[in-house]
């Protein structure tokens, strides 16, 4: 029944992301700017090298018709052609994805492990000291914009403390290879995964909380704490894979909110993953890099949301009938 229900998302997912790449380029194509201009500069140049320009990179086609040439580049697996790097856009996003899936990768570890750990420790002694604090500071934290979260432990980690680095992924100093430059990679990482990972830590560990709560007041899991299981037992066999149904729909769906939140991360501390790059491609007017983070960034998310839906068939059978 596995079988049926993946092929089922597929069929959904592909109708999907050919509706999220034609938006998004009709979007990009309204938007204000000339990317030829940008390329040019300010400076006065002679029309007849601007028009040369615009017809290098087909911008003096009509939109549909430059819409209906990206269609056909992207079944051929050519995301085009950067306007600002002067290489396929192919190359430029895959040279910052994987830094990108590093500091998302981590973040998301930390939000899952963090925030469930938190909640059911919350539900296990509920309204107790240790329950009201990670409410309060779970309402805070969710509450925080991410781009001042950062600048903030810039500010409090980096220049007042000295203890970690402000910006960037490696230091100057740092080796070239081998477990040095792995240590000095996680040493630059730490804040930026903080900043990135803090408010869905608070969000999971909520979600966690109310469904453990839930769980925890059930009929059977009275009956097993009568027959002498161990807390542990109670919250580990019993209650946590019943209530991780609720949780795994959420971790699911904040997947896709983390690779694309990472670009105001990667902006205020200069990681250089594709947030960043997107960042620098807009003020470039790069259209084809924008087209290719933004084609990344909706595959990464419908993967993620396909992805919880086989997870979520596997914890519940009832879903794969």
């Amino acid at each position: 029944m596995v079988a049926p229900l993946v092929l089922g998302r597929v069929g959904q997912a592909v109708p999907l992301l050919l509706g999220v790449v034609v938006v998004n380029f009709l979007i990009i194509q309204l938007a204000p700017g000339d990317p030829v201009q940008a390329l040019v500069g300010d400076f006065p140049a002679p029309e007849e090298y601007v028009r040369q320009v615009r017809a290098e990179f087909g911008l003096e086609r009509p939109i549909p018709e430059q819409l209906v040439r990206y269609l056909g580049q992207l079944l051929r697996g050519n995301l085009g052609y950067s306007f600002a790097q002067r290489q396929p856009v192919g190359t430029v996003v895959v040279e910052r994805l994987g830094r990108t899936a590093l500091l998302t990768g981590s973040a998301f570890l930390l939000a899952v492990l963090a925030g469930v750990g938190l909640g059911v420790v919350s539900a296990h002694r509920p309204y107790s000291w240790l329950d009201n604090l990670t409410s309060g500071v779970s309402l805070v934290a969710f509450s925080l914009p991410v781009f001042w979260l950062g600048q903030i432990l810039i500010l409090a980690f980096a220049i007042w403390l000295g203890w970690l680095p402000a910006q960037g992924m490696v230091s100057l100093r740092a080796p070239e290879v081998g477990l040095g430059r792995l240590g000095d990679i996680g040493w630059h990482l730490i804040l930026p995964v903080v900043a990135l990972a803090t408010r869905f830590v608070a969000i999971n560990a909520r979600l966690a909380r109310g469904s453990m709560l839930e769980v925890l007041g059930s009929d059977y899991l009275r009956t097993a704490r009568a027959k002498g299981a161990t807390t542990a037992r109670l919250i580990f066999r019993h209650a946590l894979p019943n209530a991780l149904l609720p949780i795994v729909t959420v971790i699911g769906y904040n997947l896709g909110f983390l690779f694309a939140g990472s670009v105001l991360v990667e902006t205020v501390f200069a990681w250089p993953g594709i947030g960043r790059l997107l960042f620098d491609s807009v003020l470039t007017r790069d259209y084809p890099v924008l087209l290719g983070v933004f084609l990344v960034v909706s595959v990464t998310v419908i993967l993620a949301n396909l992805l919880t839906d086989l997870l979520y068939a596997y914890l519940d059978p009832r879903i794969r009938l």
